[in-house]
């Protein structure tokens, strides 16, 4: 069926992503239990399919049902617009330890920009949950198969983050540009009031779907936290390139906004949130050359992909705990490669769009959520503002 699709001239895009990593947040228990999440996404589409994971679990895990349905304006389903998931042809699926699962595709128009309900029920015991740390929207954990509610059941408990759902992908026509964002909180949204539409790369979904003409996907694969080089709160970015990256069906750009957490926490480390530092080894000594030469990694092993990269500048983040004189002198030694090396098909220079320019070390106090390292909503919508659409095209 999807070949027949894609032979009429449609191809799979990632609509929505939330990078999967290692749930932290303290979770109700999951055993017999529905999970029903909100998701945003940003290209619309004929059809649709959902990638589920398992990639950071330590066991395998049961889906016993699952559906996707378009979300009215109250937050219920609309009307006429539930699916049931198959995988395979068949209604449950065992998503063994460290893989995904990725449903067959279902008929459903949706427009960008829809919010999409998408729930599934784990009939076992699920210990070892695999999600995104940083809420990006409304779930809830329901006792039982309650699937097919097609309102909010009383007994929902809120959940905390996402818990077994990483990807929306919509089939759009061979034209549609899909774009990929990577990095760390910056790109994640942390800090956000609205996290599901509030960070820059949801911002600029919002702009491409008033002023293209064209389809276009813009995949969030950002982990706060985050870092190139090492782990940390998540997989670091190397590592994690080919499945977050190469691996979204139709991509054609890849943004990457990272390096400022190697800088702040291995390269010239101030006092740093105590919540992280821990989170944060270093394998081996890091300079700011290692950086570069990750950048070129990342630029090698995408354009022999036929993807183009476009690099953004590091923010500020002087006045921060994890701010130090040395951090200042790496982010813009680095910055100054980013911008002056060639390497990359197009910079986007955030750091011109953050600095103050009485003190260029620091956000500029409009832009800065107040903690000097991240945006608020302003900020956010400042970089997605500072993009040139056209260098999509």
């Amino acid at each position: 069926m999807t070949r027949t699709a894609e032979a009429a001239g449609g191809h799979w895009v990632r609509s929505w992503a939330a990078a999967p990593q290692r749930a932290d947040q303290d979770l109700p228990d999951i055993a017999d239990a529905t999970l029903r999440q909100h998701v945003r996404i940003s290209c619309g589409g004929s059809r649709v399919r959902i990638r589920f994971t398992n990639e950071c679990g330590g066991t395998g895990v049961t889906i016993g049902a699952a559906r996707v349905a378009i979300a009215g304006s109250d937050g219920t389903v609309r009307p006429g617009s539930d699916r049931g998931l198959t995988f395979a042809g068949t209604p449950s699926t065992f998503v063994p330890a460290g893989a995904p699962a990725l449903s067959d595709p279902v008929d459903l128009a949706v427009p960008a920009l829809a919010t999409l309900v998408v729930s599934v029920h784990l009939p076992g015991r699920v210990n070892d949950v695999t999600g995104h740390n940083l809420v990006a929207g409304p779930g809830w954990i329901v006792p039982g198969d309650r699937t097919a509610a097609a309102g909010l059941p009383s007994a929902a408990v809120p959940l905390d983050g996402r818990a077994l759902l990483s990807g929306v992908e919509t089939l759009v026509p061979e034209s549609a540009v899909g774009i990929v964002a990577i990095g760390s909180s910056t790109t994640d949204g942390a800090g956000a009031t609205n996290a599901a539409g509030g960070g820059w790369p949801e911002q600029l979904a919002a702009r491409f779907a008033v002023a293209s003409d064209r389809p276009v996907a813009v995949a969030n694969q950002g982990i706060s936290g985050n870092r190139l080089l090492n782990n940390g709160l998540g997989t670091s970015i190397l590592a994690r390139f080919d499945r977050d990256v190469l691996a979204s069906p139709g991509v054609t750009h890849l943004v990457l906004l990272a390096g400022t957490n190697d800088i702040a926490y291995s390269i010239a480390p101030g006092a740093g949130n105590p919540e992280f530092a821990w989170m944060m080894p270093t394998d081996a000594p890091v300079g700011t050359a290692d950086l570069i030469a990750a950048y070129r990694q990342i630029i090698d092993r995408a354009h022999a992909h036929g993807v183009a990269v476009f690099g953004a500048t590091l923010t500020p983040y002087g006045g921060s705990d994890a701010g130090t004189p040395d951090g200042e002198a790496a982010r813009r030694h680095v910055n100054d490669w980013i911008r002056s090396s060639g390497a990359f098909d197009a910079v986007l220079d955030f750091d011109a769009v953050w600095r103050d320019p009485e003190d260029p070390a620091r956000i500029a106090p409009g832009f800065d959520l107040g903690d000097h390292m991240h945006g608020n909503d302003a900020g956010y919508r400042a970089l997605a503002d500072s993009i040139d659409l056209g260098l999509f095209e």
